[in-house]
């Protein structure tokens, strides 16, 4: 008997951020359902969105099984809440949260954030499996699960906020693994923010850019060092032990031509095209990936060679929407964009970039990837991407068993996709 490749969901309403839960649920660590758990959250342009828990049905649609074909979708809502405004990003907690001391945490419950007008954290109660629900071919009642917001932290400092303004929106954030009670968000205002949310509060706020920040991300196995992107078309390293400056590790090239309402005399850089977004290998810190506003083209770039990308990915015909690395095969980057395409590439392989000293004087030629080793398209352009982790063998109900796994979700107009890697 195989194994399935392919699970979907249809929301009832357009899906853009998304994530895959990082570790089962309290006390159903041996189910496989568990480990089927996606967060997504609407976009409508309104103050109606939604954020969502959905679950697997039922564990055996896991494998092809002619004798029960599915009858029913594979993954159902169990949990939903109003958002107000759209989620420009969420997030699961952490796998390290499950052993950290939270002050105001339940030990039955699981944690996810979300950005938009306000950085916001949710509180995931779920309900235990039924006794035989997971019976082959026996329709029973789902697990279902309570979601509660637990606070929403401004951008801006209250205390300092004059009474009228409103927090800049935030546009995205990024979850430390190591310590997870720390996050950073960025913001449209040029702002990144650190934030303690075990006591609910800002550790530090600076600028870090001369325009909007559009992504932010910590550097895996660091509590330390975080990088940002943003509409100055700029790469900036920051640390929290030294906030006096920042590095910049990457800028793109500025126009040959010159906007007319620069003024000729004017010292000030030409506008470049906006960094939207940033991952980092999480198999090797020194790479990370990003991209152009507008462009179809991927940037891996080498924190020891700062300045150039070392590769370019050149697969996609339209622009790139949302990458992410692999969680456990830190060589696999995949990237979706609107050309309707998912694509996997191997980057295992890429050799270190010569040192800045070794490189003074030579021209360093790029490598540039064009075939990706997985490709799959859709019917329609895809707007984000969530890895899962590496899922254990489970055994089911019908008493055979999946081997291990990684799934790849894609959000696609109100379609989800689920692909098994």
């Amino acid at each position: 008997m195989s194994q399935t490749t392919l699970l979907e969901y249809e929301a009832p309403w357009p899906v853009y951020a998304l994530d895959w839960c990082n570790t089962p649920a309290p006390g159903q660590q041996l189910r496989p359902k568990s480990s089927f758990r996606l967060a997504i959250s609407s976009f409508t342009e309104d103050y109606r969105n939604r954020l969502a828990i959905v679950g697997l049905r039922d564990e055996n649609v896991l494998l092809d099984d002619d004798d029960y074909p599915p009858v029913e979708p594979d993954f159902y809502m169990m949990a939903d809440t109003m958002h107000g405004y759209p989620a420009t990003k969420l997030q699961w907690q952490p796998s390290s949260s499950t052993n950290f001391n939270w002050n105001s945490k339940s030990p039955n419950s699981e944690l996810l954030a979300t950005v938009g007008d306000a950085l916001r954290i949710w509180e995931l109660f779920t309900e235990g499996e039924p006794k035989g629900s997971s019976f082959l071919g026996r329709q029973s009642t789902q697990p279902q699960a309570k979601l509660a917001q637990k606070i929403a932290l401004s951008g801006i400092q209250q205390s300092k906020s004059p009474p009228n303004v409103s927090a800049a929106p935030l546009t995205s954030f990024s979850w430390n693994s190591i310590t997870p009670s720390l996050l950073v968000t960025s913001s449209i205002d040029t702002t990144c923010t650190v934030w303690d949310i075990n006591t609910f509060s800002a550790i530090t706020q600076l600028i870090a850019h001369d325009r909007e920040v559009y992504d932010v991300a910590w550097l895996p196995s660091s509590t330390d060092i975080f990088c940002s992107v943003g509409a100055d078309g700029s790469l900036r390293a920051f640390d929290l032990r030294s906030l006096e400056h920042s590095t910049i590790l990457y800028e793109t090239p500025a126009p040959k031509t010159a906007p007319s309402a620069i003024p000729p005399s004017s010292s000030a850089r030409p506008p470049s095209a906006p960094l939207l977004r940033i991952a980092f290998n999480p198999s090797d810190h020194n790479f990370m990936a990003t991209y152009h506003l507008d462009s179809p083209d991927v940037h891996i770039l080498d924190m020891r060679s700062p300045g150039q990308p070392v590769v370019e990915l050149k697969g996609h015909r339209r622009q790139v929407n949302a990458l992410g690395f692999s969680q456990s095969d830190g060589g696999s980057l995949a990237t979706v964009g609107d050309d309707c395409q998912l694509l996997l590439w191997d980057l295992s392989n890429i050799p270190p970039a010569p040192s800045p000293q070794a490189s003074r004087g030579t021209d360093t030629k790029r490598m540039k990837y064009t075939e990706p080793y997985l490709a799959w398209s859709g019917q329609s352009e895809i707007n984000n991407i969530a890895w899962s982790p590496q899922l254990p063998r489970f055994t089911l109900s019908n008493g055979f068993s999946t081997s291990q796994s990684e799934w790849v979700a894609i959000a696609m107009g109100k379609s989800v996709k689920c692909l098994r890697v």
